[in-house]
């Protein structure tokens, strides 16, 4: 195994083009344009991964509200092939985890995964994500078309409603 400096950066409109570039190549999915210009206003939601002081790949996330309840969506994390097994997902994620451990207020973190990714699966899954759905048809133009949705609860009581989430919609409803 090749040992290596893993370091995360920030998503700028320096370096921007590198990051649509390596989505190009690591996904089977396009993104449009709005999709990287929004990544600008993120900060840390948003991050290019090093290796070496090489772009390897990237990770990026949004907030997600429903029905008052906080998720932090993963909408990509991906590295080049060549640097996959190194533990540079590994760093991405655990910046992720990070993120919401600071913040303690989002209910869980949830991503789709095409259905026959198996080694994205097992990844996400060595850190408690567990498969909630499946979405049929959810990609277009590329095969298969369904993906999971997996995800990892945050709150310590497995309810899926943040701490503190009961007060903030109380105060919301009496405003």
């Amino acid at each position: 195994m090749t040992r290596g400096r893993t370091e995360l950066g920030d998503v700028t409109v320096h370096n921007i083009k590198q990051l649509k570039r390596l989505n190009q190549v690591i996904f089977p999915v396009t993104y449009n344009d709005k999709f990287y210009k929004d990544l600008l206003e993120v900060c840390e939601h948003a991050k290019l991964a090093y290796f070496n002081d090489i772009v390897v790949g990237g990770v990026c996330c949004r907030e997600f509200r429903t029905y008052g309840i906080r998720k932090l969506y993963i909408m990509t994390l991906g590295c080049l092939a060549p640097y996959r097994r190194l533990g540079i997902g590994t760093v991405m994620l655990e910046h992720v985890l990070k993120l919401c451990e600071q913040d303690g207020q989002y209910a869980s973190i949830f991503l789709h995964v095409q259905v026959n990714n198996e080694s994205a699966i097992g990844f996400y899954e060595k850190f408690g994500f567990k498969i909630v759905d499946r979405k049929e048809n959810y990609y277009k133009r590329i095969e298969p078309a369904d993906a999971f949705v997996l995800e990892k609860d945050l709150t310590t009581d497995g309810s899926g409603v943040s701490p503190g989430e009961e007060e903030v919609e109380e105060k919301s409803v009496a405003a």
